[in-house]
């Protein structure tokens, strides 16, 4: 299982913590220090809308100019601007045992992916 996002993140902060108090072993990929790597960046947007992925309510989507938001209309302008601004993907993304990706977190779904 492979947790990816920011550390300071409240969101992933939330998210691990959870992991945690459930005694799920996870490796962390860091955002900020590491980058988005290209090969997941693709799996994660054909498994989930490029607008899923694209965290369009979060400050660093607020901090974009008129014309960078305008210029996100596709996977493929999502994924430039993920690779350019990591901190415009929503967070955390999650590699499941399994393939199943998920975006955010979500407690109910986040139990039942454990339970598969």
């Amino acid at each position: 299982m492979k947790v990816y996002g920011i550390p300071n993140c409240d969101t992933v902060k939330k998210a691990r913590a959870w992991l945690a108090a459930q005694g799920v072993d996870y490796a962390f990929h860091d955002f900020k220090k590491a980058g988005v790597p290209e090969e997941h960046l693709q799996a994660w947007l054909k498994a989930v809308a490029w607008d899923r992925l694209v965290n369009r309510q979060g400050t660093m989507w607020r901090k974009l100019s008129d014309a960078e938001r305008a210029a996100v209309m596709d996977a493929a302008s999502a994924a430039a601007l993920a690779r350019a601004v990591p901190s415009v993907i929503k967070r955390p993304v999650v590699e499941w045992p399994g393939g199943a990706i998920t975006v955010g977190f979500d407690e109910a779904l986040w139990s039942k992916q454990l339970k598969r």
